[in-house]
């Protein structure tokens, strides 16, 4: 019993040194010297379907303190409702340069990189930011992200913020995107092993070019765990932004919710299942609930375990506040719950590989990309070899 109290004891210990790591990370000043001359950017967003506050993130893609930047949304279909929305900011502000690109080349089983490889290519510039549809830039969205591209970055991304919920089950999606996922990858990146996100992700046509192109990152289901992949085999780090972006959530389901926490924990298993193998104990349900037994069996006191609660769910009230993020008189039930949730979480996760993403059916299963046409096999070799000679070509001059 004594020894299930030192458990309890630890990990209360690593919750909250992970939450002091990332507030010493947020006060860490950034050198921005290095940009003081801003290159000029591509921005490319994916677009499919309607979205909570769609018009407000696509809008806000023309308002950024940058000099130079285009913007170029993708669209697979050409029935896809968000076009009417992008044609509208386009037409709102005519004086940046912007464009719409319809239709995918498949490439992989990642209907997302299907979608955006047209893009890439038809790109006017090197420095490539890949945002989905439904992040939020504030004004300074560029800067924070080229402020972190220091020596020896191959990619600098940001986890997505939940932020504007509408329920319940908003709020418990802010309780797991915010002070719990996106912790523990801030966390990750103060200690130098950053994990790549695919909401937003700044990358460089050369450095991808070395990597063996932008094709590469069509090699798994998740864009984000591929770049994470290539961008270390080159020898380079994958950052993250000091503070990440919002994402307005509005209205959730709870079937919603679980569905992509779902989704996310089987890309992760798939992935990077060392990593995965340790999230069961990172939630706060089972050191609670196992020192709540010890309380019960009088080894420890009721005040003990009321100040192990308040001090476990304290540190993420602190950083929340600290990070301005969704804060609301729900968001302390939000966490218990999403605690509670954890452990189903990530023993379903090893239960299936298949998950729907909007409204395309996936799997994590290994070899899948394998099972694409001949022609398309065949394509993406050329084209890879394409990009190698480029690639080479480039480092003799």
């Amino acid at each position: 019993m004594t020894f299930l109290f030192w458990i309890c004891a630890i990990a209360l210990c690593v919750h909250l040194l992970s939450i002091l790591i990332v507030l010493i990370r947020k006060k860490r000043v950034e050198p921005d010297a290095t940009w003081t001359v801003r290159p000029a950017v591509t921005i490319l967003r994916p677009l499919c379907g309607r979205e909570n506050n769609l018009a407000e993130t696509l809008a806000s893609t023309f308002r950024l303190d940058w000099p130079d930047y285009e913007v170029v949304f993708c669209v697979a279909s050409a029935n896809d409702p968000a076009i009417k929305i992008a044609r509208d900011c386009m037409a709102t502000h005519p004086d940046r340069a912007s464009r719409l690109m319809v239709g995918e080349d498949v490439f992989s089983v990642n209907p997302k990189m299907n979608n955006l490889v047209k893009g890439w290519r038809s790109a006017q510039h090197d420095w490539i930011v890949i945002a989905d549809s439904n992040v939020l830039m504030p004004p300074d969205y560029l800067q924070r992200l080229f402020v972190r591209w220091t020596t020896g970055t191959g990619l600098v991304c940001s986890p997505p913020i939940g932020a504007a919920p509408q329920g319940f089950a908003a709020i418990l999606e802010c309780a797991w995107l915010n002070s719990f996922q996106a912790r523990w990858q801030l966390l990750a990146d103060a200690i130098g092993i950053g994990f790549a996100q695919g909401k937003t992700m700044l990358l460089n046509r050369q450095v991808m070019a070395r990597a063996g192109g932008f094709e590469r990152l069509g090699e798994e289901v998740a864009e984000d765990a591929a770049a994470t992949h290539v961008i270390r085999q080159i020898g380079l780090k994958v950052r993250l932004v000091t503070e990440p972006f919002d994402q307005p959530l509005g209205r959730r389901t709870l079937i919603t919710v679980w569905r992509r926490q779902l989704r996310w924990a089987r890309l992760r298993r798939s992935s990077f299942p060392l990593f995965f193998l340790p999230e069961l104990l990172a939630g706060g349900a089972l050191p609670i609930l196992a020192l709540a037994g010890l309380t019960a069996a009088g080894i420890c006191s009721p005040l003990t375990f009321m100040l192990y609660v308040l001090a476990w769910y304290g540190g993420e009230i602190l950083l929340t506040r600290a990070f301005h993020w969704h804060m609301g008189r729900l968001t302390l039930p939000a966490m218990i719950l999403r605690d509670l949730a954890l452990p189903a979480l990530w023993i379903t996760a090893w239960f299936g590989d298949g998950f729907v993403w909007r409204g395309n059916p996936m799997t994590v299963a290994s070899g899948t990309q394998d099972k694409a046409p001949a022609t398309v096999r065949i394509r993406r070799i050329v084209d890879k070899t394409k990009e190698r000679a480029k690639a080479l070509a480039t480092l003799k001059h």
